[in-house]
């Protein structure tokens, strides 16, 4: 399984959270790490983890639509953030 980096990438609305770029959190082994201080909103969160265990895969088919998705929108319409999914090393 692969670890990832789940970021705020761009808000192209107002978030009442309020996220800024560059807040993250990291899945490591099932495990949800978030820098100390830190917080990352739970709906936007809610939003990616459907996503997370499909993209923690090592081994995915040719024709799988995952790798190519990294994008993932908050469901706040007002806030529009824009969240991205990376596999780390």
């Amino acid at each position: 399984m692969k670890d990832l980096k789940i970021s705020v990438h761009q808000i192209e609305g107002h978030c009442n959270m309020p996220m800024k770029k560059g807040d993250y959190f990291i899945l490591k082994e099932g495990k949800i790490y978030i820098p100390a201080g830190k917080y990352f909103c739970m709906w936007a969160m809610q939003s990616v983890m459907p996503l997370l265990p499909a993209k923690q895969r090592t081994i995915l088919e040719s024709n799988d639509w995952l790798p190519g998705t990294e994008f993932v929108s908050c469901p706040d319409p007002k806030g529009r953030v824009i969240l991205k999914i990376e596999r780390l090393k």
